[in-house]
C-alpha cells in the first residue's frame, strides 16, 4: 500500500486506464495498492469519478457485464483523456510553505490563553518520532516505492522536528512577541 498525497484522484483513475480497459472495482483495487495508506478510495468516489471523466469524454464505456450480479461497465481512456494525464503529469506542483500551520497556530494559542506551550512541542515531538519510527520500519521491510514514499515522509518529519527545536529554543522570545 502507498500512501496517499494530495492529489487528483481523477488523473490517477485516468493514468491507471492507461495500461488497459478496467471495471471501477478494480480501478479501485489498484488506486488503492498503488497509492493508498490509511485513506482507501470508497467506492462511490471512484465511480462518481468515473462518471464525470465520462461526461467529460476523457473515458468511454469499453463494455459491459452481468456475471451473476449487478451491470459492471468497463472503462477505457480517451485520445482526450490520455493527454489529459500528460498534461496533468508535466505541470508541477506548487511547493507548500505551510505558513499557515495547525501547529504553529495550536502554539501560538497556547501562549495567548497562558498555557503550557513547551508541554505541547513536547507531545507534538514524542508524535513525530512515534511516526518517523513507523515509516522506519515500513520503509525497511517495504518495496522500492514504498521506500520511496517513506523517505518523502521521513524528510518532512524531519523537517518539522527541526522546526519544532526552533519554536522550543525561541518559545520565550515567541511568547512576548504574541502577548504583545
Amino acid at each position: 500500500m502507498r500512501i496517499v498525497p494530495c492529489m487528483s484522484i481523477g488523473h490517477s483513475l485516468l493514468g491507471l486506464l492507461e495500461s488497459g480497459p478496467r471495471h471501477g472495482y478494480d480501478l479501485k483495487r489498484a488506486f488503492d495498492e498503488k497509492f493508498s495508506h490509511n485513506r482507501p478510495l470508497h467506492y462511490g468516489q471512484v465511480y462518481s469519478t468515473m462518471s464525470r471523466l465520462l461526461k467529460n469524454g476523457l473515458v468511454v464505456v469499453d463494455g459491459t457485464e452481468t456475471s451473476g450480479g449487478p451491470e459492471r461497465k468497463r472503462y477505457a481512456i480517451t485520445d482526450a483523456g490520455v493527454i489529459d494525464v500528460q498534461g496533468w503529469l508535466a505541470t508541477p506542483e506548487k511547493p507548500e510553505p505551510y505558513l499557515q500551520s495547525t501547529l504553529y497556530t495550536k502554539v501560538v494559542l497556547a501562549l495567548l490563553t497562558g498555557r503550557n506551550a513547551a508541554n505541547l512541542l513536547d507531545t507534538q515531538r514524542s508524535e513525530h518520532l512515534r511516526s518517523m519510527r513507523i515509516h522506519t520500519d515500513r520503509k525497511r521491510y517495504g518495496d522500492f516505492a514504498d521506500q520511496l514514499i517513506c523517505d518523502h515522509a521521513l524528510f518532512h518529519l524531519e523537517a518539522d522536528l527541526r522546526w519544532l527545536e526552533l519554536v522550543a529554543a525561541r518559545l520565550d522570545k515567541l511568547s512576548e512577541a504574541v502577548t504583545r
